[in-house]
This record gives structure tokens, C-alpha cells and sequence, in this order.
């Protein structure tokens, strides 16, 4: 069989080896199935943030100036978001996800005015870049769009450093399929064989210019830095008017999303890449999916999926005990 072979040393005398398809490993191969044991027995570190780090840039549908402010999460505590000019923190998980119109918001319960918009592109970074705790400050309505990608974010978090904490990191493992469907729209989760995290996208648009797109990979840092990153987001220009009108859309620019006319893109560098509109909606479905609260592992499907049916995704899997399971550090403490 062609492919990778895994090789275990019991002893000098003793060993044993296992032959893996590269297919089923993945551009990152060797690395991701070595990376997978070890936190399914609970033996890889949380990581937080090094040093606080900070950027500021308009929302993309408040149009609001914000100030973003990266900070080091303690042990366990998650990913959480404080408005900080209203002192109310929130924690970045699916069933505090108030609206899902064109991006994804949080709010409290007890506080549904204090709402934080477009979280997706923060999550999607912080996740890939196995960033397990962290607190992210921002000073109005809305995570600051920057370029409409997560690249900014990963730079940030480079800067910042990530630092090794005491607790280990949990798992939740998928155990049967679940799916949420609306109209031809669908997106659903599967179990896995194989380690670690795949997703498997596809879209269809109208606009000659996006048209039908579909996209697959293994998630994985080095992965995710290669090949979603720098994706931006992206409209129809037809559509434009109808969102300001709904206020939203307000920040938005040819510098941090893309617009396109038909077959006509309108930014004047045009594309980053031909299919960066499906790895745009892979890159939000990252983030959404991010806010499980612990990394999943399985494998992710979808057609015309976005931010209303991720969420809805990931309340169908975890409401259903038997789909589901914690791994890793989660288990260990729990015992």
C-alpha cells in the first residue's frame, strides 16, 4: 500500500508498524495522525495567548470604529468576549448565538443588548491556531472586519505568542450523523476514522462570477494558514442596498470584501484565489463550528451552508447525548 508507514518501538526486539494511505492523511500526512492520539488520551496542553495584543477597524455591518483587544484566558475558561464598554462578557459558544444574518452574534441571555457581531473570522483563527482560552475585549457591537478575512488574527495571535497552560485539552467526538437541512441547503457531521478534522463544502450562486464551487480539506493549523486565511468575504452587489437598508452592510468596502456583478468581480486586484469564495464560506463554517467550545472530531458536509445552519448544526449534535462524546482532557476532568 502506498503511503506513510507509522512506526511503533515497543523495544529494540519488538516493533510494529502501520501503513496509512496519504490519502487518508492528508496534505499534512504524518503530523496529523501523531498529533491525533495524543489528545484523544488527554496528553496535549491547553494553550492560551503569551501577551496581550490589540488592533482597531470598522465593523462590517455596524460601520462602527472598534478597538480589539487579544488577551490571555485562564485554564478551562474557554473562549470568551467582553463588551468592554459595557462590562458584560459573554463566552464564545453555540447557545449564546443570538442572529445569524450574514454573520454570527453573540449576546447573554440576561443581557441581549450587548451583542457582539462577526465573530466568525476570530474564532476560525483562534481554533486553528489552537488557541484554547483567550479573552477578546472589543469596545462596541462588532469584531472589527479588518481585510474580511482571518489573516489579520492569525497575525495578531503571532505576535502575541501562545504559551502552554496546566490543563489538558478536551475533544468532542462525533459519533453518528447528524444533519439540519432548509430547502436545498444542508450541512451535516459525521463520524471519522481518520484523525482529526475534515471539512467538504460546496455553493451555488446566480453570479456567473462564483457560480458552482465545492472545496475539501483536513483541518489543521499549517492547513489552515495555506488555504483559507486570506479568503474574504464577499456579496452580491445587487444585494448591497437592500442590507444597508436593514442596517447592515455599513462597513463594508472593496478593501474588506468582495463584490461581485454577475460575472464581473469588482475589486480592481481582483481575486486572491478562483475558488476563494467557497474557501471564504469554509473559513466561516471554522469559526462557527469553533464555538462547540472544544474541538470536534469528525468530519463536516455541507451545500449552500452558512452561519444560520452551522449554528443550527452543532445544537442538533450536542442536544443529542448519543451522537456525541467528550474525549481527551475533557474526560480526564471529569474523572
Amino acid at each position: 500500500m502506498d503511503g506513510a508507514v507509522i512506526e511503533f518501538a515497543r523495544s529494540d526486539q519488538d516493533r510494529a508498524a502501520i501503513a496509512l494511505p496519504d490519502a487518508l492523511l492528508g496534505p499534512d500526512g504524518v503530523s496529523d495522525l501523531l498529533n491525533d492520539l495524543p489528545l484523544r488520551l488527554g496528553r496535549v496542553r491547553q494553550r492560551t495567548l503569551r501577551n496581550p495584543i490589540h488592533c482597531e477597524g470598522v465593523g462590517l455591518h455596524s460601520g462602527r470604529r472598534t478597538r480589539l483587544v487579544l488577551r490571555p484566558g485562564e485554564p478551562d475558561s474557554g473562549i470568551l468576549f467582553r463588551r468592554s464598554d459595557l462590562g458584560v462578557t459573554v463566552p464564545g459558544r453555540f447557545d449564546n448565538v443570538v442572529d445569524t444574518r450574514l454573520c454570527t452574534v453573540l449576546a447573554p441571555s440576561d443581557r441581549p443588548d450587548a451583542r457582539i457581531g462577526t465573530v466568525e473570522h476570530v474564532m476560525a483563527a483562534l481554533a486553528a491556531c489552537g488557541i484554547d482560552n483567550a479573552v477578546v475585549d472589543v469596545d462596541g457591537p462588532e469584531v472589527p472586519v479588518l481585510d474580511g478575512t482571518s489573516r489579520p488574527f492569525v497575525f495578531l495571535i503571532d505576535c502575541a505568542g501562545a504559551a502552554e497552560q496546566e490543563s489538558f485539552r478536551g475533544l468532542i467526538e462525533v459519533l453518528r450523523p447528524v444533519r439540519v437541512e432548509d430547502g436545498p441547503a444542508w450541512a451535516e457531521l459525521r463520524p471519522s476514522h481518520a484523525p482529526g478534522f475534515t471539512l467538504s463544502l460546496g455553493i451555488a450562486f446566480d453570479a456567473a462570477a462564483i457560480g458552482r464551487q465545492s472545496y475539501s480539506m483536513r483541518l489543521s493549523e499549517a492547513a489552515f494558514r495555506r488555504e483559507l486565511a486570506d479568503c474574504r468575504t464577499f456579496t452580491l452587489r445587487q444585494e448591497i442596498e437592500a442590507m444597508r437598508a436593514a442596517g447592515l452592510a455599513r462597513g463594508g468596502s472593496l478593501d474588506n470584501a468582495i463584490v461581485v456583478d454577475g460575472a464581473e468581480v469588482l475589486n480592481p486586484g481582483g481575486l486572491r484565489r478562483a475558488d476563494e469564495f467557497v474557501r471564504h464560506k469554509m473559513l466561516d463554517a471554522v469559526g462557527d463550528l469553533a464555538l462547540a467550545g472544544l474541538p470536534l472530531r469528525g468530519a463536516f458536509h455541507g451545500f449552500r451552508s452558512g452561519h444560520g445552519l452551522n449554528n443550527r448544526l452543532l445544537r442538533a449534535l450536542l442536544s443529542d447525548p448519543a451522537a456525541w462524546r467528550l474525549s481527551g482532557g475533557a474526560v480526564r476532568r471529569a474523572a
